[in-house]
């Protein structure tokens, strides 16, 4: 029976980021996927192809409503879809190849199948059991449905099949307010489509600092993309000439209907954790279907967890700290990720991005902050790409300075967010980063002006 010190089901984020540090630190390791590439659901059908997409769709946009202003004359592009979709699987086809280099540079085996676990320290694929010192389970996640939906992937789509559609929709309804609703929306916005959103709750994405919620639904609506709030949808019925979303609105119990060619359902993910056999194992569950663990170890001995299939956000960022915290800590070391740290983006345009604490959690909690805040519009380099919306916002403690969260909504926000991701790793104040020399002109200086916003006040506002 082959035997390894650590097998690894699932190749996305975690997993194949596990699987090389495991390597790296000596240990005989293997990984189980059953796709046909590996990179899980994040490069192959989540967030690669998806950054592919907003990026061809942001450029349409700048050579439609920028390039005339900048003297760049020349006859309205013309979108090849065929093509568009090409550039995309060329973009998955480099990221999935160079795991692959990666595996082997590192000398990790990739057995191919799907996985099941018939007892402790054991990995069986096909018709084939393996042996191993320690399990990881790294199989992340997998759209999550509404009762009254039937997916059908053609035009009635999850994440997956919004990023493959055959041609570009004239209108799309998508269901959920979420980051994957939103930069999908964004991308056939951009095309050309009539998007609507509809959402339960009365603001877009849920858990975000107000003010950024309140600033990114308005910049979006300039955009053209169309909200539906506070509306419990209902069930989608299809037809060859359209699909018709029902709904109610929870203010009113009143019922409605939206008639779209696309309907996508964004509603979250949940954990893909099918034909492992942890029921029969008796792997202790969380009542939201999750892994249960315990520093990345289950309940069952040799067995662990990582990434979306355990508790916490469902980010491939997370699920990467986590497969190299768990690699170390098999390895004997000392792992560990720092969970008020972890930052969360959405790649729309303007982009968003966070990190640490928001005001309202800040006030539920009873702590003494205070907020400084940095217009781009007093960004000399963001007024120069017509990108001066939004804003940068540095959240500390009122007593000690300390930065406790930032919220920034505006050009390369997910880049710039990661200045804070540091200074608060290291236990900065504010006056910190207010007093570190930042290129001039940079949109990073927004970030240092926001800072200075927490004592005597910025230069630029």
């Amino acid at each position: 029976m082959p035997s390894y010190d650590v097998i690894i089901i699932g190749a996305g984020p975690g997993g194949y980021v596990c699987a090389i540090r495991c390597a790296q630190l000596g240990l005989k390791t293997a990984v189980v996927e059953g796709r046909e590439a590996l990179g899980g659901t994040c490069l192959n059908v989540g967030c690669i192809p998806s950054k592919a997409l907003l990026h061809a769709t942001h450029s349409l946009h700048e050579a439609q409503h920028n390039f005339a202003a900048m003297g760049l004359k020349a006859a309205a592009p013309e979108v090849d879809w065929a093509q568009m979709q090409a550039y995309k699987q060329d973009v998955i086809d480099g990221n999935t190849k160079g795991i692959e280099f990666l595996f082997k540079k590192n000398k990790v085996d990739w057995i191919k199948g799907w996985a099941s676990i018939p007892a402790p320290g054991q990995v069986k694929v096909g018709d084939t059991t393996y042996d191993a010192k320690k399990i990881v389970i790294a199989t992340g996640s997998e759209p999550s449905a509404l009762p009254g939906i039937e997916i059908d992937e053609k035009t009635v789509v999850t994440s997956t099949g919004a990023l493959s559609l055959p041609t570009i929709p004239k209108s799309v309804a998508v269901i959920g307010a979420g980051v994957i609703g939103l930069e999908l929306g964004s991308v056939y916005s951009r095309l050309g489509a009539e998007v609507t959103v509809i959402e339960y709750l009365d603001a877009i994405t849920p858990g975000m600092d107000g003010e950024v919620q309140k600033t990114f639904q308005r910049m979006l609506k300039k955009q053209g993309l169309k909200f539906v709030m506070g509306a419990a949808v209902q069930s989608v019925q299809t037809a060859k000439t359209g699909n018709k979303v029902l709904y109610k609105l929870r203010k009113n119990d009143k019922e409605e209907a939206l008639e779209a060619e696309v309907v996508l359902v964004a509603t979250g993910r949940r954990p893909f954790t099918a034909g492992l056999g942890l029921e029969a194992l008796g792997v202790e569950m969380t009542g939201r279907g999750q892994i249960a663990t315990n520093h990345y170890a289950t309940n069952i001995p040799g067995l662990y967890a990582i990434g979306d299939a355990t508790p916490g956000p469902m980010l491939a960022h997370k699920a990467e700290d986590e497969g190299v915290a768990l690699a170390e800590i098999l390895a004997g070391q000392k792992g560990h990720v720092n969970y008020g740290v972890i930052p969360g983006v959405i790649y729309t345009h303007p982009e968003v991005a966070s990190v640490g604490a928001t005001e309202e959690q800040l006030k539920e909690e009873g702590r003494a902050y205070k907020a400084g805040k940095f217009s781009f519009m007093g960004n000399g380099r963001a007024k120069a790409v017509f990108a001066g919306d939004g804003f940068v916002k540095i959240l500390a403690d009122a007593t000690t300075d300390r930065v406790l969260g930032c919220h920034i909504i505006g050009p390369a926000a997910g880049d710039l967010i990661h200045e804070i991701c540091v200074a608060m790793e290291f236990g900065a104040a504010a006056e910190d980063i207010a007093r570190t020399c930042h290129a001039h002109p940079t949109f990073s200086e927004a970030v240092r002006e926001a800072a200075m916003a927490c004592g005597d006040g910025p230069i630029h506002s």
